[in-house]
């Protein structure tokens, strides 16, 4: 570890926090969180804090949010404000609202990755991880589901229910930089490996893969494939995670560039200054919290 890691630390130490970090992050915030995963394990984690005094959340706004709504009675900090997750911005709680007066009998299923305003309106939520297993748990038949639409049709090719995209055209961005050129060219060069895909990507890049998995799914897939070597569609410090504790395979990108900007705006120096000022604090007016906490803690149930 460097000298400002182990600063880092040494504050932690001193102020009884710990340091949630999502699997996006880059290796030296990695190697300095206390927990670190996907969404939804971060959910599980955020849901079973009791003894830290502060919580540094190194992921984007939706996440610390989540944790904040968890966690009602303890101080969440992000360090950087700015860590926004685009598509969670590209469903307002206005526009669920609208689609709960259009489609009056359906249940509400948003993706984690929504702001607290959305959650509010949301019957339950879902991660990647749990997507089908969230809407097969409900009586519902017709199911208004988002953000994300490369989300939706993956579940809407698992389930019998029918599941209606809010809004029609949500994506990540990162996970929309896949093609299925992409995979082609490098199973030419690795023909041996597994290519393991998020279903945020296009309908066609899931096609085109040997897996779709969460985040979470790649970490167990790799670690119990037999196979040496492995093609990951997502974010790139993923691969950072995964070869780590992999060393004896070969873990590749499918796309060097598939770099989520929003996350790498957290960096050791502001890390650092979030625990020495604690700030900036994460806070969810206690209406919105109420009826979001609801919504996440049944699909905790349900998980």
């Amino acid at each position: 570890m460097n000298y400002e890691q182990e600063e880092i630390l040494k504050l932690k130490e001193e102020k009884n926090a710990i340091i949630l970090a999502h699997n996006y992050q880059t290796q030296e915030i990695q190697e300095i969180a206390d927990f670190l995963g996907d969404s939804l394990e971060l959910c599980i984690k955020a849901s079973q804090i009791e003894d830290a005094d502060l919580v540094v959340f190194c992921g984007v706004d939706f996440m610390a949010e989540t944790a904040a709504i968890l966690n009602p009675y303890k101080k969440i900090l992000i360090p950087d404000t700015q860590a926004e997750c685009p598509m969670a911005h590209m469903l307002p709680a206005e526009e669920v609202k609208k689609y709960k007066k259009k489609y009056p009998q359906a249940a509400v299923v948003l993706y984690v990755n929504t702001l607290a305003e959305a959650k509010a309106e949301a019957d339950i939520l879902c991660t990647s991880a749990n997507a089908v297993q969230v809407v097969e748990s409900l009586d519902a038949q017709q199911i208004l589901f988002g953000p994300d639409m490369n989300l939706a049709r993956y579940v809407q090719e698992r389930t019998d229910k029918e599941i209606i995209p809010i809004p029609e055209v949500g994506y990540c961005y990162v996970h929309k930089m896949f093609n299925t050129a992409d995979i082609g060219f490098s199973r030419e060069n690795y023909p041996d490996a597994e290519v393991l895909v998020h279903p945020e990507c296009d309908a066609e890049v899931q096609e085109a893969a040997d897996h779709i998995l969460s985040t979470g799914g790649m970490i167990r897939q790799v670690a119990d494939s037999d196979s040496n070597s492995f093609l990951i569609a997502t974010e790139v410090d993923m691969v950072t995670r995964l070869r780590r504790e992999n060393p004896d395979k070969l873990i590749y990108p499918l796309l060097d560039e598939a770099i989520c900007e929003n996350m790498k705006l957290h960096t050791l120096e502001k890390v650092k200054k979030s625990l020495m000022e604690e700030k900036f604090r994460v806070i969810v007016p206690e209406e919105i919290a109420d009826k979001a906490r609801g919504a996440v803690k049944r699909m905790l149930e349900v998980s």
